[in-house]
């Protein structure tokens, strides 16, 4: 293997032998060179006494790699991932999230979905619906120039997966496994698919992702089905090996054929009545939704036909804003969120009171439509952001404080500005500065200034994490994300000693309020700026 590429290891099912696969990492890593990343599918935990994951969780103990998994497949085990979106388990332990994509930083892209397949409602909080796969597939494939993914992580197998190949060992594939992954398979185009959860090792051949004769030949897939961590019979359970991003590859290359290649399983099934029809996304809502009235006393909100514009004989349809892959916290037309928190509504952003809030007007600036961060945004989304940014800083000037804004593009799905008010006698824009660079070589994160005026856009590639401070002056940290990331770091440092002194409010959980009294702290911050609202008809 060469480092041209991401050297990278699989792992089956650990079932809580942390201890095993560990020192079993640590081993490959002594005599093969180090890796980049562990990519954990099945079960990470088991039935096991809780004692050998405390040492990690406390610290005692650390993962030799930093350490990807998925997340819980039965009831017993849901209680270990408390963020459905994703967070950090221990140090160099990740858990993705239900479903989702994950680039890193040599622009890999992975593609992850937790949990067993339901096709009952309600869904268990351990499994999958047709609804998350078909989103998953209409947010990835409707790319323009979507070629495929890089990684596909499921725990279950695909069904049917077998047919076509080589022998699958004592699993039945048309028996077994998931028809809901077969058909995500089928639309993304992984290069590689791994799965767990039959305690079986299956190298699957490569097989096809085009029509001989009749398609532009494409690249193919190795599906690699991963035993349990540990098992008697000494079945393979880590897999190693090398990838290069898609998109760094030569196209010639990329569709290389293997001499081994075979048809695709899923499209020459026979089967595609049930794996290949394509599940109906959930209804889009018009963007007009957006423009529902905050507050009748507030004053007469933009249509959304816009400002000064009159009806016509043939009016444009208002084009609908990036939709996420699944339910989302933060895209305005999602029943996820929670409306009362809304304070403004421009043509493409809003502003929303930040839950656990720093502050009473710590607020959040939000794209209305999907976008991961700002690297993202479309040029008129940028616009409007920037004119809320001026906005906040004329407002939070008349009250006598500076705002800070930050944004965290790692271990989040939707872009968050947030926008943080600090009085101007609390301390100097120069002490906030100093605050975050110290805080920062403390943690050993590299943290630059850059440019006053310069572009996040000209330093990040969409995609690329980062984390990002800008100052009341304009100027601009800048730390690109490329291992772990302390998930509160701006809170901490702004709720620090050094600037709002209230180190008791560093975790977001721990300044929850109930929704009588956000809706109180919003309808008073709405009452509070409304004479800087740009958004109001003249």
């Amino acid at each position: 293997m060469t480092r041209c590429g991401c050297i990278s290891l699989a792992c089956g099912d650990v079932e809580g032998k942390f201890d095993v696969l560990f020192n079993r990492v640590r081993a490959i890593q002594k005599k093969s060179g180090s890796f980049d990343l562990l990519l954990c599918v099945g079960n990470f935990f088991g039935c096991t006494p809780d004692t050998e994951w405390e040492e990690y969780k406390t610290g005692i103990k650390k993962a030799p790699i930093q350490t990807y998994v998925l997340g819980a497949n039965n009831q017993e085990t849901v209680k270990y991932f408390e963020d459905a979106n994703g967070c950090e388990l221990a140090e160099n332990i990740t858990y993705l999230g239900r479903k989702g994509t994950f680039t890193g930083s040599s622009g890999l892209q992975i593609v992850y979905l937790s949990g067993t397949e339901s096709l009952n409602e309600p869904i268990p909080d351990y499994s999958f619906s047709p609804q998350d796969v078909s989103s998953l597939k209409t947010m990835l494939c409707s790319a323009s120039q979507f070629k495929g993914v890089d990684i596909l992580l499921t725990s279950p197998w695909p069904k049917y997966v077998g047919n076509f190949g080589n022998a699958s060992g004592e699993v039945d594939t048309k028996k077994c496994g998931s028809a809901l992954v077969s058909g995500l398979a089928a639309g993304l185009k992984p290069r590689y698919h791994f799965a767990a959860l039959e305690k079986s090792y299956y190298e699957r051949l490569p097989y096809r992702n085009h029509v001989v004769l009749q398609e532009n030949t494409q690249h193919a897939t190795r599906f690699i089905a991963l035993a349990n961590v540990g098992n008697p019979e000494k079945k393979k359970y880590l897999y190693a090996f090398s990838i290069v991003p898609m998109k760094l590859m030569d196209a010639a290359e990329l569709v290389k054929q293997p001499p081994d290649v075979t048809e695709n399983p899923y499209r020459k099934s026979g089967k595609e009545a049930s794996i290949g029809k394509q599940i109906p996304a959930p209804e889009e809502q018009s963007t007009c939704q957006f423009f529902f009235d905050l507050n009748e006393k507030q004053g007469k909100k933009r249509s959304s036909m816009g400002r000064d514009s009159k009806p016509s004989r043939h009016p444009k349809q208002p084009r609908k804003p990036p939709q996420p892959p699944g339910p989302c916290w933060f895209c305005l037309a999602s029943p996820e969120v929670e409306k009362h928190l809304v304070v403004n509504i421009g043509t493409h952003c809003y502003l929303a009171l930040a839950k656990g809030g720093l502050s009473d007007d710590h607020v959040l600036i939000l794209p209305i439509g999907h976008y991961q961060s700002v690297v993202e945004l479309s040029a008129e989304v940028v616009e409007e952001v920037e004119k809320y940014k001026a906005t906040l800083r004329r407002f939070f000037k008349s009250r006598g404080k500076r705002c800070v804004l930050f944004e965290r593009n790692y271990k989040s799905h939707h872009l968050q500005l947030q926008v943080i008010p600090v009085p101007l006698n609390c301390c100097a824009t120069d002490d906030i500065k100093d605050a975050f660079i110290t805080q920062a070589q403390e943690q050993q994160i590299e943290l630059l200034e850059i440019p006053e005026h310069s572009n996040i856009k000209q330093i990040a590639q969409p995609g690329a994490a980062y984390f990002y401070v800008e100052l009341d002056t304009g100027e601009k940290l800048f730390h690109k994300i490329k291992r772990n990331f302390p998930l509160q770091f701006g809170r901490e440092v702004l709720a620090s000693e050094a600037i709002l002194n209230i180190p008791e409010k560093s975790d977001w959980r721990q300044c929850q309020i109930s929704k009588d009294e956000e809706e109180t702290l919003a309808c008073r911050f709405r009452k509070d700026f409304e004479p800087f609202d740009f958004t109001l008809d003249d």
